[in-house]
């Protein structure tokens, strides 16, 4: 005698289908999350490394730059000190060419005074010399002034003022004139051979 078996497969299928379902879903959820991590952490940390990078090349650069003010800030200084040195040098240099040109300077202001001439003052400003001084005549006056324009170390001289005052019987100019004073050592070496090697006019 047979038997007929009859087997209900429907909840089986259901928890199949229920089974995919899940595992569908899981592999969604999965696959979400891994789009988010390939389009949001990633990029992230990648662009987070490219601005620690940066930041510490901004710091490497900052620090160089802070090394290179200090380092203008002390060339500025040698500057500074180099130039006061270099015034200083000329000035010495100065004084030295200048040591002997006094000397030669008063020397031949004594040389160019005629007879009966004589100096009461001398005031020095810059480059130009006031004398003030009595003399026996006018005439004196003009040879003293003839003098300082042939004398080497002296140029330009002119007569300011010149009035006629009397000590008794004797009569005299009072006279007040200016001359430069022109070093040989100024001078071009093609005009050395003029007015620098006259020789001083003589006393008159």
């Amino acid at each position: 005698m047979s038997t007929l078996i009859r087997i209900n497969l429907l909840d089986w299928r259901a928890a199949a289908r229920e089974r995919k379902r899940k595992r569908f879903l899981t592999l969604l959820v999965l696959a979400a999350l891994a789009s988010v991590v390939v389009v949001g952490v990633i990029p992230m940390l990648y662009y987070n490394h490219l601005i620690d990078v940066q930041e510490s090349r901004n710091r490497y650069l900052e620090s160089q730059i802070a090394i290179a003010d200090r380092q203008l800030v002390e060339i500025r200084a040698l500057q500074k000190t180099r130039e006061s040195l270099i015034t200083r040098m000329r000035i010495i240099e100065e004084l030295q060419q200048s040591r002997s040109g006094i000397v030669h300077y008063f020397d031949q202001l004594v040389d160019t005074l005629p007879n009966g001439v004589y100096l009461s003052s001398l005031v020095q400003k810059g480059n130009t010399t006031t004398l003030d001084g009595v003399a026996e005549s006018n005439a004196r006056v003009s040879d003293y002034m003839v003098n300082l324009d042939d004398a080497a170390w002296f140029a330009d001289p002119r007569l300011i003022v010149i009035k006629s005052s009397e000590n008794g019987p004797q009569r005299f100019a009072d006279f007040t004139l200016t001359v430069k004073g022109d070093s040989p050592n100024a001078k071009p070496a093609d005009d050395q051979s003029g007015p620098a090697n006259k020789p001083t006019a003589p006393r008159s």
